[in-house]
């Protein structure tokens, strides 16, 4: 959280996320909670012990400063887990808290690879490692052509130890693409089975939430959950949208409402002029804009809010921290009034990917970049 003065309040149910880790584990087997960048907005301390009180005993984080923080606010609640650095060290001061810290990093290069042996040489002290493949993302890891320096360094630096074995799926959230996602799993079998080939007894995980849910044959010893973790669903509008039946929302944004005037047939609103009345209207004006992570993107590209009970459009180009909304339907409304700018109750509620949808995006972003406003914790 980081936007400390606006209006907006999110709130955030953690019996939602407990809920949805349950789902996923009854796909899954053992489920590793992925709770980075603040658990996708969520609140990285408050996710993870909700988490931790499911039976989750591994985290995901992104970078090494992340996973210490989470390391000392786990050991103030007495709460003893792995954690894992998904980002690896890329500092030179993210390399010292993996030893004093205990997290694990994934190591997909071999500059990572030969400080975290020059480390352990000097600390004389061994370090747990995953090891990173890229198997078809294009982005981190070693690849199938570095196997054989890759085991020879290893057998070189025996206080790095492998105990995983990692990668990332480009593609299991789309039905069209199971090919390339069990070409991924095959080059990740190939270089699995080298590194244990040479000895290392790693614990392999693959799946993403989308692996988890539609893959079976790729679950390996571990998954990785994430987006799924907060209600959404990697499958939403498309043909195996059913896979993520159950999921419960975990997010809301509100915000209260500043103003509500008449807008007269003819006359604009807001910066630029982009909207002009069809009629005499009655206007809202919300407190949220781009400044509270409300996109300016979103002006003109249909998108609504929930006031009164009833969705209404957002009219108008969206400014810092106000933008407008047409309530001519509602003649109760008044200032002080709730908007709510993503979820709500009933048939009603508006999804993160609806919201994403008109905001040109995915739900991930939405999450992360409303989650930096104040949140309210329910369902503890």
């Amino acid at each position: 959280m980081s936007i400390l003065y606006n209006k907006i309040e999110v709130r955030i149910d953690l019996s939602a996320i407990r809920s949805n880790y349950r789902l996923l584990k009854s796909h899954g087997s053992h489920v590793i909670g992925v709770i980075k960048a603040d658990a996708y907005g969520h609140g990285l301390f408050e996710v993870a012990e909700a988490l931790a009180a499911e039976g989750c005993d591994t985290f995901a984080i992104g970078s090494v400063e992340e996973g210490v923080a989470l390391r000392k606010h786990l050991l103030s609640k007495g709460i003893k887990a792995r954690i894992m650095s998904l980002l690896g060290p890329v500092d030179p001061e993210d390399y010292a808290p993996l030893w004093e810290y205990e997290i694990i990093p994934f190591i997909g290069g071999f500059r990572q690879l030969e400080e975290v042996a020059g480390h352990a040489a000097r600390l004389g002290r061994a370090l747990p490692i995953s090891v990173k493949f890229d198997t078809g993302m294009a982005r981190l890891g070693f690849v199938e052509e570095d196997l054989p320096r890759l085991l020879e360094r290893l057998g070189e630096a025996p206080l790095v130890r492998p105990v995983m074995a990692s990668s990332h799926l480009a593609t299991a959230d789309d039905p069209d693409a199971v090919d390339f996602v069990m070409e991924q799993g095959r080059r990740f079998e190939l270089m699995v089975g080298a590194l244990r080939g040479a000895g290392y007894d790693v614990e392999a995980n693959l799946a993403n939430t989308a692996a988890i849910l539609a893959h079976p044959k790729l679950h390996y010893q571990s998954q990785r959950g994430g987006i799924s973790l907060y209600g959404a669903s990697p499958f939403a509008g498309t043909a195996w949208e059913h896979l993520g039946a159950g999921l419960v929302p975990a997010m809301q944004a509100r915000t209260r409402i500043v103003s509500v005037h008449p807008l007269k047939k003819g006359h604009t609103i807001s910066y630029g002029g982009i909207f002009t009345a069809p009629r005499d209207m009655t206007v809202a004006i919300v407190a949220a804009g781009y400044a509270d992570a409300y996109s300016r993107g979103l002006s003109g590209r249909g998108a609504q809010m929930l006031i009164g009970g009833r969705r209404v459009p957002q009219v108008g180009r969206i400014c810092m921290q106000m933008c407008a909304a047409d309530v001519t339907d509602l003649p109760d409304v008044r200032p002080g009034d709730w908007a709510t700018l993503l979820g709500g109750e009933g048939p009603l509620a508006i999804t993160g990917d609806e919201l994403a949808g008109w905001w040109g995006t995915i739900s991930y972003e939405v999450f992360c970049l409303l989650g930096m406003n104040r949140r309210v914790f329910i369902g503890a």
